[in-house]
């Protein structure tokens, strides 16, 4: 294979629950992941010239190895002693440091890519074992779909699919870090953790209402005192009609859930006219089985 164009998918998180800081400094979480149909594109070719060379329509974004992109192609180029390289186009499109795993979803599709490129017959999780030490959730990204994500993220359970509904995407314009919301983060034995497994079940049960009812991110008690703009989207949201407005992994990007689509479409309109997000997007949950094995990545 000489060329491949591969779709790099982002996440949300219906439940984020964060168990413990552990010794070592990480924190042991709890999450609901779930794949929605917003993503970046990669477009690779073979190429005889060693090494990864990326270009990208974002000028701000890094094309060395600070870029994870690069470090999946250069991580499978090292071990399986490749003496060919790869050229990579990268489209971004998934809002940047928002928490939705667009990096992390790049390197996945990277690592995906380069296995088909050079067939080397990895299976998933083969590239998910290697994924790991790219970042916590490029295992998942790899996986997509509904996942319950426990230890640092890296231990993922397959989970019933989530509810077919429209998703409203909206990003103010800031940015935050993850590891510092992470570091604000107080757990005492006061703290009120999320149902995951309520929510779990609602979601077996087919249920939007009840699964949203028990959707929940614990860091909102963080990031959402720092940011107050993000509360103020939910609400736009919630008044436009979503069944459920939260944000998504550390922030700052919000997600309401639909039930229906001419109401999400009007939702959309109400949130651009707000002001309030910098980039809006109208998408669904991805959660199809065959929907990823028809699509091309």
């Amino acid at each position: 294979m000489e060329e491949l164009t591969l779709k790099a998918l982002a996440k949300i998180n219906l439940g984020l629950d964060v168990v413990r800081r552990r010794e070592d400094g990480y924190h042991e979480v709890r999450m609901v992941m779930q794949t929605i149909h917003l993503y970046d594109r990669l477009k690779l070719a073979r190429t005889k010239k060693p090494g990864i060379r990326i270009r990208t329509n974002l000028s701000f974004l890094p094309v060395n190895e600070n870029n994870l992109v690069y470090k999946a192609g250069k991580m499978i180029l090292d071990e399986f002693q490749i003496p060919e390289g790869a050229d990579v186009l990268l489209e971004k499109r998934i809002p940047v440091a928002a928490g939705l795993a667009g990096g992390s979803s790049d390197a996945a599709a990277m690592l995906y890519g380069m296995n088909r490129l050079f067939g080397l017959g990895l299976s998933l999780e083969e590239l998910m074992e290697r994924g790991v030490s790219i970042g916590a959730d490029v295992p998942y990204c790899l996986m997509r779909g509904t996942a319950l994500a426990e230890g640092i993220g890296e231990k993922l359970t397959p989970l019933f699919p989530m509810v077919k509904c429209p998703v409203l995407i909206a990003k103010p314009q800031i940015a935050v870090s993850t590891k510092s919301v992470y570091q604000g983060l107080e757990l005492t034995e006061e703290t009120k953790h999320p149902d995951i497994d309520g929510l779990m079940a609602a979601m077996r049960a087919k249920d939007l209402t009840a699964a949203a009812d028990k959707m929940e991110n614990l860091l909102e008690n963080v990031t959402i005192p720092r940011y107050p703009v993000i509360d103020e989207i939910k609400k736009q949201m919630e008044r436009s009609g979503a069944v459920r407005a939260m944000m998504s992994g550390s922030g700052p990007s919000v997600f309401g859930l639909f039930a229906d689509g001419k109401q999400a479409k009007q939702a959309y309109r109400d949130m651009k006219r707000s002001g309030l997000a910098r980039q809006v997007f109208l998408t669904s949950i991805y959660n199809n089985r065959r929907e990823q094995e028809n699509d091309e990545r």
